[in-house]
């Protein structure tokens, strides 16, 4: 079953392309008793009505194939026939007009389906001349042949919100009528199945909304068909079956499912890579495939025994696509946890090279402080013992000349290594620190200190 297969069907569903000659109807309540049959010629329906149905006929040809729209097939056996399966040629060679299939056909669907409340069964016939196609998918006026088929779609019908509303001729505000409404189709098929643009009467194009819930009860009963697991279904089960097998711990089992996912992904791309072809076969994924899998990604022995068991047990002749077995949301935020992490790991790295030149800067600031002080000191110390050296000369000399300084010291030797100069207030001072016990004069002054 192909995308464009679908989508060709789907693009008729319009005014000027629709075909469809006839269109049946079965309400059935809660207690599952028929309500209300109909039958319509739809060309001839009021346009309101016209495109209500149509809009309904189109969503059994909507979402994703293999999740939404499922290829169920009709079992195979020579000495005995699928009354299911007649009964479906039998109601499309009919084209609805036979009154006694359709009953039988509406009750099929009646006693199959597990649904608790109100709903509506819809059957549609059309007949579409399939106009041929050379390779360049250039259009010939010519028919290939006629796709005959019948189109169902299964409809809750539920009562509308209570609300309010304005009634017009009493200019009045009040609590409106709930009313029965047809709702968009959660259950539906095409018979036959329309595959590379030809009937395939042995097997049923199926639509459900929901994924998680196909109902496969009216898979079986109704349309005599193998039941078939969505897409979601089957991730879910792969998933369950891999978690289950592998650990107690959650946080392991997770790690491992991380790690089959990530491999299981790289061996879609390299089937994709080597078969370029939007048409060709999707890969599958087999025992063989999941055994060798799992040894890829380091699962246990004992758990890939065990999960090759389950997965058997679980998917049986229905071998699901690789992809379907995908969980991409799973793997997106797997990528993004990465990528946090080795952010995380580079800034830790960061933060550690940053705290080893801030010590680096410090040790060389300290020494380049220390080196520039003793040097400022050992200026000042030589300077001083100079200038006490030449004021001790000129005293022996019995000069009373006076040097040209401003400021004069005389300290005692062991005192001029503590001497220091300092800018105070933007003053160069000098500083000479005093112990409690020592005593200073400044020009025979003592109340100066």
């Amino acid at each position: 079953m192909r995308k464009k297969d679908i989508l060709e069907l789907k693009k008729r569903f319009k005014k000027d392309h629709c075909t469809f000659t006839k269109m049946c109807g079965c309400y059935v309540n809660g207690e599952k008793n028929i309500i209300l049959t109909f039958r319509e010629t739809f060309l001839n329906l009021d346009e309101d009505e016209y495109f209500k149905y149509l809009e309904i006929a189109k969503k059994i040809l909507s979402g994703t194939i293999g999740n939404n729209i499922l290829e169920l097939n009709f079992p195979l056996n020579e000495n005995l026939e699928n009354e299911k399966q007649i009964s479906l040629m039998q109601l499309k060679k009919s084209q609805l007009k036979d009154d006694n299939l359709l009953e039988d056909f509406y009750e099929s669907i009646i006693n199959s389906y597990d649904y608790t409340g109100n709903f509506l069964i819809l059957v549609f016939h059309d007949a579409y001349d399939v106009i041929t196609k050379t390779t360049d998918n250039a259009k010939i006026d010519e028919s290939e042949e006629v796709y005959e088929y019948i189109l169902c779609a299964i409809c809750p019908v539920s009562l509308s919100d209570p609300g309010l509303r304005y009634f017009e001729e009493e200019q009045k505000i009040k609590a409106r009528i709930r009313d029965w409404v047809v709702e968009t189709p959660t259950l539906g098929f095409v018979f036959p199945a329309f595959i590379n643009r030809s009937s395939d009467v042995n097997s049923v194009m199926y639509y459900t909304k929901n994924a998680k819930d196909p109902h496969p009860e009216l898979m079986e009963a109704a349309l005599g068909c193998s039941a078939k697991q969505t897409a979601t279904i089957q991730k879910e089960t792969f998933q369950s079956i891999i978690k289950d097998s592998i650990s107690a711990d959650e946080e392991k089992a997770e790690k491992i499912f991380m790690e089959v996912q990530e491999n299981l992904n790289t061996m879609i791309d390299e089937y994709n890579e080597i078969y370029d072809d939007p048409d060709s076969e999707p890969i599958t994924l087999t025992q063989k495939d999941i055994q060798n899998l799992l040894v890829e990604s380091g699962v246990p022995e004992e758990a890939t025994t065990k999960i090759e068991k389950s997965y058997v047990e679980s998917f049986g002749e229905d071998i699901p696509l690789a992809e379907h077995l995908i969980d991409s949301k799973a793997l997106k935020a797997n990528a993004q946890r990465r990528r946090e992490e080795q952010l995380e790991k580079q800034v830790q790295v960061l933060q550690a090279r940053l705290e080893e030149v801030k010590q680096e800067t410090a040790v060389d600031n300290e020494a380049q402080f220390s080196t520039e002080t003793n040097n400022d000191n050992m200026i000042l110390t030589d300077t001083l013992e100079h200038n006490l050296e030449e004021s001790q000369t000129i005293n022996e000399d019995g000069n009373n000349l006076t040097p040209n300084y401003d400021v004069i010291l005389q300290v005692k030797p062991e005192k001029i290594p503590k001497i220091k100069s300092q800018i105070i207030d933007g003053q160069k001072c000098i500083i000479i620190p005093i112990d409690e016990d020592e005593q200073a004069t400044v020009n025979g002054l003592d109340d100066l200190i």
